[in-house]
């Protein structure tokens, strides 16, 4: 397979979907890897599988309708593989496979099939001092924007998933690509104080709009750099509510069509607007483990 990606809009026509089959038991609130997750256990919310596989099912007919070649990891007894884009992401014609929880290894492992297609120079696996996962992750033509987060008490977030030693290392990856890296505001108690990843806060639309949480960025220059960056008109911005429901984590399929959680009134009233074709699916029982359809869906080939 030869891969292909330079932003996040273009044509899509190979993608990676997760899967909610066999997705296990309701885990411990112990064991949860973000507070949404541990939030809903605790409460008694936590998402069915059965309802999670419709959902997903949904971005499945959407993506086949666009003609778009869909893959699916190979499914792992009760085990959790919604999230495709943690493990892996793409950038230009390299795969680069991330360094995630020790615990998720085996979700790598379970798209091996579609990886090992794929030239093995183009092929990437970073030392294991570099923690990244795709949500972080996105390629935006000239740039590669990175979530992160810095601090010295890094160790201590369960929700920090990349560190600076990855920032550098795709740098040196790709020295020809301006990588501008953002401090994310974490918290392993509160969701609504949480950006788990880049795409939580954050995602480029269309050719030249954003969606935005500004309360997402540690660091005001930052959030205001993108601001400017799109301009403040293409710049729609999003509450806390919206961020927590997820918001910002939809899905292009082109630079014109978008896939949206049907709940998302405010957001798709201004996509229409905009000019953006809409698909819009159930997704809020996915959004329960923080994360929504960026997070399930990996590219690998657009136009």
């Amino acid at each position: 397979m030869k891969l292909h990606i330079q932003n996040e809009t273009s044509r899509l026509r190979a993608v990676i979907l997760g899967t909610a089959k066999s997705n296990g038991p309701t885990p411990k609130p112990e064991d949860c890897y973000d507070p949404k997750s541990k939030q809903h256990v605790l409460a008694g919310t936590y998402p069915k599988e059965e309802d999670m596989i419709a959902e997903m099912e949904a971005v499945s007919a959407v993506l086949k309708k666009y003609d778009v070649t869909v893959y699916r990891p190979e499914v792992l007894e009760d085990y959790n593989q919604i999230f495709a884009r943690d493990i892996s992401f793409v950038i230009e014609d390299k795969i680069i496979i991330a360094n995630i929880l020790p615990d998720r290894k085996r979700e790598v492992e379970a798209t091996e099939y579609v990886w090992s297609t794929i030239e093995k120079k183009n092929r990437i696996i970073l030392p294991d001092e570099c923690h990244v996962e795709g949500g972080d992750v996105m390629p935006w033509n000239d740039y590669i924007f990175i979530g992160t987060y810095s601090g010295q008490d890094y160790p201590d977030y369960i929700t920090a998933r990349t560190n600076v030693q990855a920032v550098k290392a795709i740098q040196n990856l790709f020295p020809h690509k301006k990588v501008k890296a953002f401090e994310l505001r974490k918290s392993n108690t509160d969701p609504k104080e949480n950006a788990l990843h880049l795409d939580c806060c954050f995602q480029p639309i269309g050719k030249d709009k954003a969606i935005i949480h500004k309360n997402g960025f540690l660091v005001e220059e930052e959030y205001q750099w993108l601001v400017d960056y799109f301009g403040k008109d293409n710049v729609f911005e999003i509450s806390k509510d919206e961020m927590y429901d997820m918001n910002s984590n939809i899905f292009s399929i082109s630079e014109d069509v978008i896939i949206s959680e049907k709940k998302f009134t405010r957001l798709n009233k201004w996509l229409r607007k905009k000019g953006f074709t809409l698909e819009v699916v159930p997704y809020s029982e996915i959004a329960k483990q923080e994360g929504l359809l960026r997070c399930s869906t990996m590219p690998l080939i657009r136009d």
